[in-house]
């Protein structure tokens, strides 16, 4: 994909985590490339731009000392192949990723943010996490929680909307050393007070959010208190797209606005009135990289996974299922191992021919709810062994693992993926799998993930409370005939291989140009 004329504009990036992160070794100091397809995707495009900047926060000490060291200028850093400054003016000389290199590959420049330690604090852990994630996701049960007290409205002053601050003015002085006129293209819901700050600043820009996670209907932003939901929904409509993973959440963003706002909408042309702007709601479906994930699969790494998958899970007729998911209560791991457990209740002539692969990756375990949740998925896979194990043969195998080559190499081989989230702005594993998966395994997607609005007609459909449909569905996934599982898996890898991470950026990019003049 060209991305050279995008609007013949300079690009300014917003994310809380950037294309690289500085550490240190025993030879000083090290850069190294972010993960994910969002990253990418997002260096791709900026890499290939004569003007564009990523401001994102310091993630690690390195970045903040890197920050500190940089004065607030932009850093001109190296991607790939090896990660390193370029023509830095305050390098460290002691290691190759500080040193004054020339650049010999693609590179980019970033911004870097240091915010006070507390204020991020409060901005990351009171109020991005849980909050907002919590009601964005439907995860708060409201006769015990949340409780909004003087210590949560002083969390979101000093910590979200200090924090949201000190990002738009490192934005909008990025857009003024570019003229005032620029792109700029916001990330994720830790900056929903972003868009309005850089408008009132840099009247010019062309300003769009896009939100990775679920949005939800105006109901469930009725537990914030009044006048921060109506701060949030103000910040995001100074941009002038806000985009979602999927049209029900688009369409909610414009419920919000009418009914929390009392703005005039369409509700057909997904646009809001505010003011003499107009604001649009569109969907893009995130997605990934298909060529990155073939690579992967015929790699060494994961051919020996794979090996060692087949000899513990398959033969004999046995089968697998399998999840990918980080512990965080939202994924609705529990729920998805009970109705496990009624299956085998139900059909007993499963009990050691099928096998249950869970690789979790344990997340946010400062956050009270979230250590619980762990403690009740290890509690039910206990209870569901120590029932059902047959010769030896434990029904779950529950490993806390982030190794992304033993992913692919599950995925390559299992005959039904569960994914039985509460809630998801989209769910990547479900696409990974249809890319990846050579067994004519099941997509077995929930219906409140993201993914089932582009997937679901090729999946089975998954109601993520009732346990017993969820049971049934996963029975129906075990038994169904294999030229049906091949179909279904070739449709589904055909949407996502046609529908990639490069797509969702382009049709975004595409957008915009339409609606500033530029096409």
């Amino acid at each position: 994909m060209a991305h050279t004329d995008v609007l013949d504009l300079p690009l300014v990036l917003l994310s809380n985590r950037g294309p690289v992160s500085f550490g240190r070794d025993s030879a000083g100091r090290t850069v190294n490339r972010g993960a994910g397809g969002l990253v990418s995707a997002l260096s791709g495009l900026a890499e290939h731009l004569d003007d564009a900047v990523w401001v994102c926060g310091a993630a690690t000490e390195e970045d903040a000392v890197v920050a500190r060291e940089a004065a607030g200028k932009a850093l001109h850093v190296q991607t790939l192949p090896v990660p390193h400054l370029v023509d830095s003016a305050f390098g460290d000389p002691s290691s190759d990723g500080g040193s004054n290199k020339p650049a010999d590959g693609p590179s980019i420049k970033i911004r870097i943010v240091e915010t006070d330690p507390f204020a991020y604090a409060d901005f990351y852990s009171v109020w991005s996490n849980p909050i907002l994630w919590f009601i964005q996701h439907g995860l708060y049960g409201r006769a015990y929680s949340p409780d909004f007290t003087q210590a949560e409205h002083e969390a979101f002053e000093n910590g979200y909307a200090a924090v949201n601050r000190a990002y738009a003015d490192a934005v909008a002085d990025e857009v003024r050393a570019r003229g005032g006129k620029a792109l700029v293209l916001l990330q994720d819901y830790h900056f929903y007070l972003v868009a309005e700050h850089v408008r009132q600043q840099c009247p010019d820009v062309v300003l769009t959010h896009f939100v990775h996670i679920p949005w939800p209907g105006p109901d469930e932003w009725r537990v914030l208190p009044a006048d921060i939901r109506e701060r949030l929904l103000t910040g995001l409509l100074g941009s002038d797209v806000v985009g979602f993973h999927t049209r029900r959440y688009a369409r909610n963003f414009v419920l919000c606005a009418s009914e929390l706002l009392g703005l005039p909408i369409d509700l057909d042309a997904m646009t809001i009135n505010v003011g003499d702007r107009v604001v649009r709601a569109r969907y893009y479906p995130i997605s990934v990289d298909p060529a990155a994930l073939d690579a992967t699969l015929a790699s060494e790494d994961v051919a020996a996974h794979v090996s060692m998958l087949r000899y513990i899970f398959l033969g004999d007729d046995r089968q697998l299922m399998l999840r990918v998911d980080r512990t965080d209560p939202s994924k609705n791991v529990v729920r998805g191992f009970q109705a496990f457990r009624t299956l085998l209740e139900q059909h007993p002539e499963l009990v050691g021919k099928v096998s249950f692969l869970a690789l979790l990756q344990p997340s946010r375990t400062d956050v009270p709810e979230y250590a619980d949740y762990i403690a009740l998925i290890g509690g039910v896979v206990a209870e569901i062994n120590a029932r059902f194990t047959k010769d030896g043969r434990q029904p779950i195998d529950l490993r806390m693992v982030e190794d992304f080559a033993l992913a692919i190499a599950a995925y390559s081989i299992c005959d039904v993926l569960v994914v039985n989230a509460i809630a998801d702005g989209m769910n990547l594993v479900a696409k990974e799998v249809a890319v990846v998966n050579g067994r004519g395994g099941v997509l077995a997607l929930s219906e409140t993930a993201g993914a089932h609005e582009e997937l679901g007609e090729h999946a089975v459909t998954l109601h993520p409370f009732d346990l017993q449909q969820m049971a049934d569905a996963f029975y129906s996934a075990l038994t169904m005939p294999l030229e049906e599982r091949h179909r279904r898996l070739a449709a589904a890898a055909e949407q996502v291989r046609t529908h990639d991470v490069a797509r969702w950026l382009s049709d975004q990019l595409t957008d915009l140009r339409r609606i500033a003049g530029f096409a």
